[in-house]
């Protein structure tokens, strides 16, 4: 257990969940109020949906360090469900289906993974599932999930409008300027600065740019609204019944696991210590009964965030105590309104430039798994395969997709989870070691002969 007395009057343990505080509130600020827009909520529901997401991720996070794996490792909105939900709206338009009979199926089937993810977490079914996710395939996730949410942030850099917030959506120049300089200066003092200084590199550049920020484009201030907070049941629609959105949510779902044993596994090497089945069981319980939560009440379902790698890497940051610090400043937020009200007005753009920078550092986590992979000219299409027809499909337009049956179209739009699914497929199908090995004979034998 954690050392309380002593730790919490150390200033330093607060900075740090600080910089956690804002890293976990850039990485979910932007998915509420996307969502909201998509579906054509209301101001009012959306800012309630924002509200309950920094409560619900506040103490999810606080949970899992308690009760769950016990590591510093952010619980939140998955960036998956995210992409996912956001290209279903997409191609939900093109089909004419009405919003609130795709965000009733989406209910329904998220509920149903709840259950999915809870029976993974009390039957203790993690540590079989994670044998499915070899190294290959965790390399082949974290590159495509760092492609899709790079992506993402890169476009919120740009001053490009999240979601169905605009017809005609186009570069802000001077907006994308200044979170292009943010992030630069985070890098450099990422790469060049003291490790005391170092690790709050994040937290430097957002401060830094939101000052900016305010001084040179003098947003208008949205705070000083309602302060009251209600809890609305499915505001994304009452439960529905569309099979095809229903069968990709739940297939959404179980790939999602993949973000639990990608943060786990990754952080494995910072901790000295291997996962254990408790563990597993623990976290995936966690995670399902916030899903749940999610379920009901309209918001993006929980993952571990594989993302938090990349700030433990970045920051040196791995102790509980500030995370926990930032999760409970974060819980605070959503409990006081006003406070929340204020945080929210951080820039999308300057938040963005942060998390762009935190997620490049996704590659070397994608690198750090390839390396545990004997490649050769032979095996090297178990990952080449699902790597390069995932990242074209994320640059196809949807319109693209029209003439694919409705049933498998939100699947098959989606170049991350073609490429997980043909990454499982191709890895646990074929003995692609085997051909390795033979190759690595024949190439000796030709060079002993030659000899």
């Amino acid at each position: 257990m954690i050392v309380i007395n002593n730790e919490l009057l150390k200033s330093s343990n607060w900075i740090s969940g600080l910089q956690w505080l804002f890293f976990i509130f850039t990485n979910i600020v932007v998915i509420p109020i996307t969502v909201g827009a998509a579906f054509d909520l209301s101001p009012e529901t959306i800012v309630n949906m924002l509200q309950l997401s920094f409560i619900v991720t506040g103490l999810a996070c606080i949970i899992q360090a308690f009760l769950g794996h016990r590591r510093a490792i952010m619980e939140g909105q998955s960036g998956l469900w995210w992409g996912v939900i956001l290209t279903l709206t997409t191609t939900a338009a093109a089909q004419g289906m009405p919003l609130d009979v795709l965000g009733g199926s989406l209910t329904v089937g998220i509920l149903i993974v709840s259950v999915i993810t809870l029976l993974i977490g009390v039957t203790g079914l993690g540590p079989r599932i994670a044998k499915l996710f070899t190294p290959a395939v965790m390399g082949v996730f974290m590159f495509l999930f760092g492609c899709q949410l790079i992506g993402i942030f890169l476009k919120g850099m740009l001053g490009i409008p999240f979601g169905n917030q605009a017809t005609n959506p186009s570069i802000d120049v001077p907006v994308s300027l200044l979170a292009i300089v943010i992030a630069i200066l985070i890098i450099i003092i990422s790469v060049k600065a003291p490790t005391s200084v170092r690790r709050y590199g994040l937290l430097i550049g957002i401060i830094v740019g939101w000052i900016v920020y305010t001084i040179i484009f003098k947003p208008e201030s949205t705070g000083g609204g309602s302060t009251k907070f209600a809890l609305e049941l499915f505001p994304l629609g009452k439960p529905a019944f569309d099979v095809g959105i229903i069968i990709t949510t739940i297939l959404a779902g179980l790939l999602n696991t993949a973000n639990t044993f990608g943060a786990l596994k990754g952080t494995e090497s910072m901790y000295e210590v291997e996962t254990t089945k408790s563990e597993y069981r623990a976290s995936f319980t966690i995670t399902g009964i916030f899903t749940v939560i999610a379920g009901i009440f309209g918001l993006v379902p929980n993952s571990p965030f594989v993302s938090s790698i990349g700030f433990l890497s970045q920051t040196g940051i791995i102790k509980r105590l500030p995370f926990i610090l930032g999760g409970f400043m974060f819980l605070v937020m959503g409990l006081i309104p006003p406070l929340g009200s204020f945080f929210s007005q951080l820039p999308l753009s300057i938040g963005s430039a942060a998390l762009f920078v935190s997620y490049l550092l996704l590659l070397n986590s994608s690198l750090t798994f390839f390396k545990e992979v004997k490649f050769n000219t032979v095996n090297i299409y178990r990952s080449a395969i699902p790597l390069f027809v995932g990242v074209v499909i994320m640059t196809l337009p949807a319109s693209y997709f029209i003439t694919i049956p409705g049933v498998v179209r939100p699947l098959l739009s989606s170049g991350l989870l073609v490429g997980i699914i043909l990454a499982l497929l191709l890895e646990n199908l074929i003995n692609w070691d085997k051909y390795g090995v033979d190759t690595k004979k024949k190439e000796k034998d030709t060079a002993d002969s030659i000899s």
